[in-house]
């Protein structure tokens, strides 16, 4: 455990500080000096080495002066996610009336003013009060940063992950406290490495919290249109929708990326040639095409789900319900797009296949006519070894013998390699006849 490690580092320090403070013993203050750096050190590892839950817990266990003296050790850039771990009691005890602040996360509060969606300034726990918001957006948040956001309006904000290691069919629900829990992934297509993403949303008491651990293109747009458009949303509801319809089309982007790159392997794979390494590179382009393909079908297929959740518990108005079946008609229509963009490319995978099994077919082809010419010479040669050859040929200075008999070798192998070639150019027009 993190707390009995620190306070065994505390007991050995103290132990050893007072061993050398009783020494009387020249240079005296130097070694002092040495041995306060060396703990120091071994401090800074121990903080180092352990998270913010961690350093949060092994405070608490301490005494006061010992957990004051350890907050002196610990650095200002982890002071801040700490004090969201630590207790109350504790955090007034070591850090007073600091005021703690969203350093490493972004919390997104909006605000419905004339129609349009207005950005609240939120830096620390105190911004929140006094707010009337619609959208809250929690990204790279800490368990404790949602914990008080959430006490703050009254509900528990779970993490993404933790929705995502729900069965499929229960993560769209209404808890008790009539929240209203759904998870979606979301299309994240950065730097042509594409990813699904863990979005979290529960809406309650008119708000609607999105948490979520990384930037989303789609969020980036929503909040955009929003801040910019009159009338744009009307309540948390309406956010949801558009950021479900903004999915679907950030989905269809991407497929249109996809039919770009395969028309591009398409040229490639339908020309009369293709080596080895451009069907090895062909067959990795596809695959990838293959696997961001199957992510875009299986992130609408989620975001039908949540719709259909929402229609079948009537918690739409009517015109919300309009927008909601016109993104499940886009959606529809982007699934026949996917079933296509399948069929392609197992048809572009089988036409690269086939043209690898080509050309080891021909390499095998050139390893069966070697074989087949140099086969009267293997025969030959085998002749040439036995006795019998000088035999017949006694009398006869050995280099004329065996030159002649080199050439003769010679000559049998050219005389095959032309018979082949004649052979192939007679069967090639009986095996392509012209239909009439």
């Amino acid at each position: 455990m993190s707390n009995e490690k620190l306070a065994l580092i505390l007991e050995k320090q103290k132990l050893i500080g007072s061993m050398v403070d009783k020494q009387n013993m020249p240079n005296n203050s130097r070694i002092q000096s040495v041995v306060h750096r060396q703990h120091d050190a071994e401090l800074f590892n121990f903080i180092s080495a352990n998270s913010s839950k961690e350093m949060a817990v092994a405070l608490d266990k301490l005494s006061l002066d010992d957990a004051h003296w350890v907050w002196s050790r610990v650095p200002i850039h982890r002071q801040n996610e700490i004090l969201w771990e630590m207790s109350n009691e504790l955090r007034e005890q070591l850090a007073k009336d600091r005021i703690l602040d969203f350093e490493n996360s972004k919390v997104s509060v909006f605000e419905l003013a004339d129609g349009r969606l207005k950005q609240a300034p939120v830096h620390g726990r105190s911004d929140l009060d006094n707010l009337k918001p619609i959208w809250i957006d929690l990204l790279k948040t800490s368990k404790a940063e949602r914990s008080f956001i959430g006490h703050h309006f009254g509900i528990e904000l779970p993490g993404p992950l933790e929705e995502t290691e729900l069965d499929v069919s229960s993560r769209f629900f209404i808890d008790t406290n009539e929240a209203i829990h759904l998870h979606s992934n979301f299309l994240l297509d950065r730097l042509g490495e594409a990813r699904s993403i863990s979005v979290a949303f529960i809406l309650h008491g008119g708000i609607i919290f999105t948490i979520r651990d990384e930037e989303l293109p789609v969020f980036k747009l929503q909040k955009r249109r929003a801040l910019t458009q009159p009338g744009y949303v009307t309540d948390c509801v309406d956010v949801l929708l558009d950021l479900y319809a903004a999915d679907v089309e950030c989905s269809a982007d991407s497929l249109e990326q996809i039919y770009a790159t395969l028309d591009s392997v398409g040229k490639l794979v339908l020309s009369e040639h293709v080596t080895d390494d451009q069907a090895a590179i062909t067959l990795a382009n596809i695959a990838e095409e293959e696997s961001e393909n199957g992510r875009i079908r299986g992130n609408i297929l989620d975001t039908q789900r949540a719709l259909n959740f929402l229609l079948r518990a009537r918690l739409l108005k009517d015109s919300q319900i309009d927008d909601a079946k016109q993104v499940m008609r886009n959606i529809e229509s982007l699934n026949s797009h996917t079933a296509f963009l399948f069929d392609k490319i197992n048809f572009l995978m089988d036409a690269t296949i086939g043209f690898i099994n080509i050309n080891q077919n021909k390499r095998v082809n050139q390893l069966t006519v070697f074989s087949v010419v140099f086969m009267p010479i293997n025969i030959l040669a085998g002749m040439g070894g036995m006795s019998e050859f000088s035999m017949m040929t006694q009398g006869i200075e050995w280099p004329i013998a065996y030159g002649g008999f080199a050439l003769v070798s010679i000559v049998i192998g050219y005389l095959t390699f032309l018979g082949l070639k004649l052979f192939e150019r007679r069967k090639l027009p009986r095996a392509v006849k012209p239909t009439q």
